[in-house]
């Protein structure tokens, strides 16, 4: 195969002809070879070229805690990816300010080039940091990680210019569901539970339209899972239902002929057409995420159907046929388009691949026990 080939927007006929013909494949591991390839001693690079990194365009926290989150979510890690959480939790704990939240961009100087808030990053930062809390794979790691929690979690998310009110917070629950796993009772996790489901709101009452933003952005599911969440460890029953009932709408409009059709990057709306591109991986790792949170919740074994399917949407199973890994680097495919794909392999890409096979490692060990 030729670098022009490699580098092709879309895979040949001749490949989908053979991935389509062929029977099905076995689900592969979790791959870290790309997420090794894409970091060095400082953190993690936020873009790539093919499977190449982008050196000069530096890194993000944003990328950070997600590679920080899949590395403590490994149940036995190699040195190699302890250290990798060291790095990544050296990181966080230099862009973390205490008073004003958290930095999110350094360049390849290995200067911050903004200013510390309280945006999406934060949010980011204290799921991870909760994460490391409870999962991390040194003890080490995980005292360091709940003492910085507690920092994050005293903040709430801003109203800045490049803040997702809600996202914010509710990404920032999802490392508070983790502290509070670890630590029932945790006045500061239960609080920022709290928090963020009153910040995200109850579903409208227009059973059309149940979701708390008049249009669908990135990463929505993460909504529907920290008000599950939030009702989950705060014993709160009507907030359970309420995020369950907009977890089933959300994954049933994401649904297309049987397989999931997430919202594109440009966001979706009533009347805007379905399917829709360019889809991001990091929706099939959400969805898989929060299918998982309310199957943990309910015990409701119909979630694992939403697992499934953002497992298979990687696989091929997609509104385009098109498989979105390359089992040759370990990296996953940075968008889907109608009938191409983009062959950049950039950090959130391989990441959301991480965490969706590692949910497919952990769907297997379940029907395995069962």
């Amino acid at each position: 195969m030729t670098t022009d080939d490699y580098l092709a927007t879309r895979p040949s006929d001749e490949e989908l002809r053979r991935f389509h013909q062929s029977p099905p494949k076995a689900i592969p591991e979790p791959s870290f070879a790309h997420l090794l390839r894409m970091s060095d001693d400082t953190g993690l690079f936020e873009h790539a070229r093919g499977p190449i990194p982008k050196r000069w365009h530096g890194y993000c926290v944003d990328d950070v805690t997600r590679g920080l989150i899949v590395v403590c979510r490994e149940p036995d890690p190699s040195p190699q990816l302890i250290r990798l959480a060291e790095i990544y939790l050296a990181f966080l704990l230099d862009a973390q300010d205490r008073e004003r939240g958290f930095h999110n961009r350094m360049g390849l100087d290995r200067v911050w080039h903004d200013e510390p808030e309280t945006g999406e990053w934060w949010g980011r930062g204290v799921w991870a940091l909760g994460t490391a809390a409870h999962r991390g794979p040194t003890p080490w790691i995980r005292a360091v990680a709940l003492e910085r929690f507690g920092d994050g979690a005293k903040l709430r998310a801003g109203l800045g210019p490049q803040s997702r009110l809600n996202h914010a917070m509710a990404y920032a629950a999802l490392g508070a569901a983790e502290v509070a796993e670890a630590h029932p009772g945790h006045p500061a996790a239960l609080s920022l539970l709290t928090a963020a489901a009153d910040t995200i709101g109850r579903p409208n009452p227009d059973p059309s339209w149940p979701w708390p933003e008049p249009r669908l952005e990135y990463g929505d599911p993460a909504l529907p899972e920290a008000i599950i969440a939030a009702g989950q460890y705060t014993g709160d029953e009507s907030l359970l239902q309420d995020g369950l009932r907009l977890l089933e709408w959300l994954l049933t409009l994401s649904t297309h002929e049987g397989h999931l059709s997430p919202t594109p990057a440009g966001g979706w709306s009533l009347g805007d057409p379905r399917p829709a591109f360019h889809q991001q991986p990091i929706e099939a790792a959400a969805y898989a995420d929060a299918c998982v949170r309310a199957y943990a919740a309910t015990g409701d074994r119909t979630w694992l159907a939403g697992v499934r399917m953002s497992i298979d949407w990687f696989l091929g199973v997609n509104d385009s046929g098109i498989p979105m890994i390359d089992e040759g680097t370990g990296g996953g495919f940075d968008g889907l388009a109608e009938d191409s794909r983009n062959p950049n392999q950039g950090a959130e890409s391989t990441i959301a691949l991480i965490s969706t096979l590692q949910h497919a490692r952990w769907l297997n060990d379940l029907s395995t026990e069962i």
